[in-house]
């Protein structure tokens, strides 16, 4: 074979295989071969009056410097598709994502909650008062108004979402179930209650597979965060009675009686079987499902307080 065409012909086949495009959306791809031309930039294959020793030195030459730029944009292709890979890999929590250094503030998140599925999730990655920060996962959002969440919904017993747009809104006034219910572990819950524009924080330290675990058998769960932590979720207006003190989760004493599912029951008398006051999230009341109720004789009086209720975990 004469010098160039073998020239041309080595060249060709070498610069085919290391083709390499880029496209918009980030992703590279090995395209299909090219042809080769012989006035392709930087290659240089004119040995027609060179002796055969200085041919081969100057087509080594120009084949390690081609393959060597070919390398390199091989190298920089491979790396912009595994940073874009990176960037798109959606977390399990908001805590996940504050751990790994990827918030980008109080805002919704891609969330995986199965392996298939991903949710939009408001996270909120600064301090939410006495419960601090770290990354919290929005679970639920309840309006003490409105009977979407009363004890005996069947929103706490199963795994449908309720208003997944409100759920990519922050402390707002929108309801919402989350997927995060049922599919978030977590080792601490962050509850909120809303009095007008002042919204306060309490922390409960508990580990579950989720806030679904807890509640949608129905069985009571004691926490112990005592009456004057409970009350501070609305500050100087709330009211308890002095008695029972039961708290925690799916809270009833009574059949049929007051029953809050996470939150704190109070009496006027020695027992919890004819509780008059209660604070807490999910009341089977129909006048108020979530906030404070107070009667006879409540340490602050009688109180009728409808609260916006949000739930988070960590």
């Amino acid at each position: 074979m004469h010098a160039p065409v073998a020239c041309s012909f080595l060249l060709s086949f070498i610069l085919s295989i290391f083709t390499i495009t880029v496209r918009a959306d980030n992703a590279s791809t090995i395209s299909e071969p090219t042809p080769f031309k012989l006035n392709d930039k930087a290659i240089v294959c004119n040995v027609v009056n060179s002796p055969p020793d200085e041919a081969i030195k100057s087509l080594e030459r120009t084949l390690v410097e081609t393959l060597e730029q070919k390398f390199e944009q091989l190298i920089a292709a491979v790396n912009k598709t595994a940073k874009s890979a990176v960037n798109k890999t959606a977390e399990a929590s908001c805590k996940d994502i504050y751990d790994n250094h990827k918030s980008e503030g109080n805002k919704p998140y891609l969330l995986l909650v199965s392996p298939q599925k991903k949710v939009p999730v408001y996270c909120h990655m600064a301090s939410l008062g006495t419960c601090g920060g770290g990354g919290w996962t929005l679970v639920m959002k309840i309006d003490g108004a409105k009977l979407t969440f009363r004890y005996n919904s069947q929103l706490w017993n199963n795994k449908v979402d309720f208003n997944l747009a409100g759920g990519k809104t922050g402390l707002d006034m929108q309801e919402t179930k989350l997927p995060t219910y049922w599919s978030t572990h977590f080792s601490k819950i962050c509850l909120g209650m809303r009095l007008g524009q002042q919204v306060r924080f309490i922390m409960i330290n508990k580990h579950a597979n989720s806030l679904y675990s807890l509640i949608a058998d129905g069985k009571y769960r004691a926490t112990t965060l005592g009456r004057h932590q409970w009350k501070t979720l609305l500050g100087s207006q709330s009211s308890l009675q002095e008695h029972c003190n039961l708290e925690g989760f799916n809270v009833h004493p009574r059949p049929n009686h007051r029953r809050v599912r996470i939150g704190i029951l109070g009496n006027n008398e020695n027992h919890c079987n004819s509780c008059d006051s209660r604070i807490g999230f999910g009341s089977a009341d129909s006048s108020n499902v979530c906030g404070n109720v107070a009667a006879w004789r409540g340490d602050n009086g009688d109180k009728q307080i409808k609260a916006m209720g949000y739930i988070f975990v960590q």
